[in-house]
């Protein structure tokens, strides 16, 4: 198969493939019955559903959070499980779920902990998406890759639904995006935007600190009155991710420039 990366198109009407049910409930329960999940799924509003997978760092469980959409067409899923184990289980409980399969996947930065299953997903029949600029971090850094490359800030219509991808600037990382729903106000941030309750930005290796409250402002401006933003690492229920998330930015670059 040839495996490079091919430049986006519009999506449109996307047709879904086929899944026996019979074979996933077996995965479904493991799932469900577990003591400790490694997976959780919560309703965020109308169409939308947070998913949770966990991983070690700095040896604790960190959750990564993660966000799919239903749509008449298929369902949207943004960002990829950072446990490998739950790439499988997640499709399944979704399809459970929901009676409808996984057609597209979009990473918004290079990490692993969001570009994980992209491999895995394309070769499911997934259509898998990332920005060119995520791509080539992908490559240098020996991360899995995207079939479909955004060569710019993107416009998608799915089903009933829009969104669009921005580059805001570098942040967290030189390539991280957000999603936009402008529609229904719901602004997925990833690891750019940290919890409400956050004491630091987080992991700042691959992070341009000069530049990170800038970026921060710039998704502040074009994402106006979010009812919801969902962040990779933290609570994703308390809104005021981003205006805190802006104050540790300024903080940081104080210290920086002292």
């Amino acid at each position: 198969m040839d495996s490079r990366p091919r430049q986006h198109k519009n999506v449109l009407n996307m047709q879904a493939p086929s899944v026996s049910l019979a074979l996933l409930f077996p995965l479904f329960t493991l799932v469900a019955h577990a003591q400790n999940p490694k997976l959780k799924i919560e309703h965020l509003s109308g169409d939308f559903y947070v998913y949770t997978t966990y991983n070690t760092y700095n040896d604790s469980q960190v959750p990564a959070n993660g966000m799919y959409l239903i749509t008449s067409s298929g369902i949207v899923m943004f960002d990829t499980p950072w446990d490998t184990t739950q790439f499988q289980p997640l499709l399944d409980s979704i399809r459970l779920r929901h009676n409808q399969p996984v057609v597209m996947a979009m990473a918004t930065h290079w990490h692993s902990d969001k570009t994980a299953g992209l491999e895995y997903y394309r070769k499911q029949g997934i259509k898998t998406y990332t920005t060119a600029l995520t791509d080539a971090l992908s490559k240098k850094n020996n991360m899995k890759r995207a079939e479909f490359l955004m060569a710019k800030d993107t416009g998608f219509h799915i089903g009933q639904y829009s969104f669009e991808t921005y580059f805001p600037g570098e942040g967290h990382t030189v390539d991280n995006i957000v999603v936009w729903f402008e529609k229904e106000k719901i602004l997925f941030g990833g690891c750019l935007i940290k919890g409400a309750d956050a004491e630091t930005l987080g992991y700042l290796g691959d992070a341009n600190t000069l530049e990170y409250e800038s970026t921060l402002k710039r998704v502040q401006k074009k994402c106006r009155k979010p009812r919801y933003i969902v962040i990779a690492h933290s609570d994703w229920k308390n809104k005021n991710s981003l205006k805190h998330s802006i104050k540790l930015a300024k903080r940081l670059k104080k210290e920086q420039e002292r």
